[in-house]
């Protein structure tokens, strides 16, 4: 497509993904029909996959169909789906080079986002790097619980590989039985053991209630 060459129609195609295989994609399935996506490309892989086929196939459909002269944009349910941080940026940047423009249908970075404008590399950053900054906060807080003698979630599970393990896990979206059955108590009685699903719950509710009050102030 030439310089200048206004774009003749638009083409809205879709992605959508779930971290395992357990979960389902009927939510942002039907979130990107409501927005009246007609095509999707989904699959269930990790985020941290060095390789994600069907994103991959999606983004470069909308390459070939922008080359054909035709406006094109990536519609995901929220930005997650894609990734945070620098990952969220580097793909941004595969996008503007093809001028494939992005929107997202949840979210902190709801809206359609022209992956070449400043605003947007800046919130996508952002994304990455609040997130960071509300975990180490709330493991900060979690140490000085620690070393007050108070417990996480009713066990005395306060051990940081620990609880860094336990928001891996969640990112990977997966249920509070698995987390349970991938964590082992490093202190206390239950030295050895795995906490109980009811224990994680506990854990990552305490996390999120403290990651809100570092948030709001």
């Amino acid at each position: 497509m030439s310089a200048g060459t206004e774009p003749v129609g638009h083409v809205r195609l879709g992605y959508a993904r779930a971290s395992t295989a357990l979960q389902s994609l009927d939510a942002q399935l039907d979130s990107l029909s409501e927005a009246g996506v007609k095509r999707v490309f989904s699959e269930k892989i990790s985020t941290r996959a060095m390789k994600r086929p069907e994103l991959e196939a999606v983004v470069k459909l909308a390459g070939e169909i922008r080359s054909s002269g035709v406006a094109i944009t990536l519609v995901v349910h929220e930005h997650k789906r894609l990734g945070r941080g620098i990952e969220l940026a580097m793909l941004a940047e595969e996008l503007k080079a093809s001028d494939i423009e992005l929107e997202f249908l949840t979210g902190e970075l709801k809206g359609s986002h022209d992956p070449s404008g400043i605003v947007f590399t800046v919130l996508a950053a952002m994304s990455g790097m609040e997130r960071e900054y509300i975990r180490d906060r709330t493991l900060e807080g979690h140490e000085s619980a620690r070393r007050r003698g108070k417990t996480i979630g009713g066990a005395g599970v306060t051990d940081e590989s620990m609880l860094s393990m336990a928001f891996h896990l969640r990112d990977q979206e997966m249920s509070l039985r698995d987390i349970a059955k991938r964590l082992v108590i490093t202190t206390g009685t239950k030295k050895g053991q795995h906490p109980s699903p009811a224990t994680v719950m506990r854990m990552l509710r305490d996390h999120d209630e403290q990651a809100a009050t570092v948030a709001s102030a």
